[in-house]
């Protein structure tokens, strides 16, 4: 009996590790499934954008190669480094400004029932309200200059974390809720304990929704009203019919809009996953 009671938990403990094997191998051949999915998918999008430009004239839908030369012509020139420069400090301050915006705002509208009352209808007015529309007013308001786009990107950022930080804030565990109330913790210190942590995933679901919406304030600022950046680009390409260098403008916003959102998803994965061995440190503690 001796000897078994002994062996069983080693076979045990080696039966777990072989399957936690096969699952690092499965999930391993999953990601390079989907990887060589998607570089195919991305070269028979080209080769299709390439057959179908072989027919049309290039100024309504030029070539992959004819957009490559008219971009490298944009970078080289230093171009599109200048508008690209514009348009990044207008989704950044844009970002930064609606992002705390909705925070705080979120926080407040969590922990009092009459002001979300109040003001929850006048919040979803502001974003019924077309951006588009929006941007003139702006710009009569305070410019032509970054000021106008800052304001419309922040408007736009900031809806989608007010929501996912009401949600979050306000999806407590009232088992939990109850449990710090009985220790007579302060309302401070079930916002830091409790109900923020609990809301960071939503929080960062929020977020990485705005990074790519404060990209698109900032280009629709700037179409209404500027003469920087690369969604003025837009419209001087357009009218001087260089569709190339449009399609290489449109290109680098895309590959903008992505480049944030990736990076506030890897800020977000890094600060959750630190808040996760906080928390089971002090478990196990």
């Amino acid at each position: 009996m001796g000897i078994v009671s002994r062996t069983e938990p080693a076979s045990g403990a080696l039966d777990v590790a072989a399957a936690a094997k096969r699952s690092s191998r499965s999930e391993r051949k999953t990601r390079i499934v989907n990887a060589s999915i998607s570089t195919l998918l991305f070269f028979a999008f080209l080769a299709l954008w390439a057959f179908l430009s072989a027919n049309v004239s290039p100024i309504i839908f030029p070539s992959p190669q004819r957009v490559l030369e008219r971009t490298w012509e944009g970078v080289v020139s230093g171009l599109l480094f200048e508008e690209a420069w514009v348009t990044i400090q207008e989704i950044v301050a844009g970002f930064a400004l609606g992002a705390a915006l909705g925070f705080g705002v979120a926080v407040m509208l969590a922990h009092w029932d009459r002001a979300r009352a109040i003001f929850n209808p006048y919040i979803v007015a502001s974003q019924a309200v077309p951006k588009v529309a929006l941007a003139p007013i702006f710009a009569i308001w305070f410019g032509f200059g970054i000021t106008s786009k800052v304001f419309i990107a922040a408007l736009i950022v900031f809806f989608p974390l007010l929501e996912n930080t009401v949600l979050g804030l306000r999806s407590v565990n009232p088992d939990e809720l109850t449990l710090f109330k009985s220790l007579r913790a302060s309302t401070w210190q079930v916002f830091v304990k409790l109900r923020l942590p609990h809301a960071m995933p939503l929080i960062f679901t929020g977020l990485r929704v705005a990074s790519v919406f404060a990209v698109i304030g900032a280009v629709v600022g700037e179409y209404i009203g500027a003469n920087k950046g690369l969604g003025a680009l837009v419209i001087i390409t357009q009218g001087q019919s260089n569709t190339a260098l449009l399609f290489g403008v449109l290109i680098m916003l895309t590959l903008m809009a992505w480049g944030f959102y990736l990076l506030v998803d890897v800020i977000g994965r890094l600060l959750l996953r630190g808040e996760q061995r906080v928390t089971y440190g002090g478990r196990q503690g």
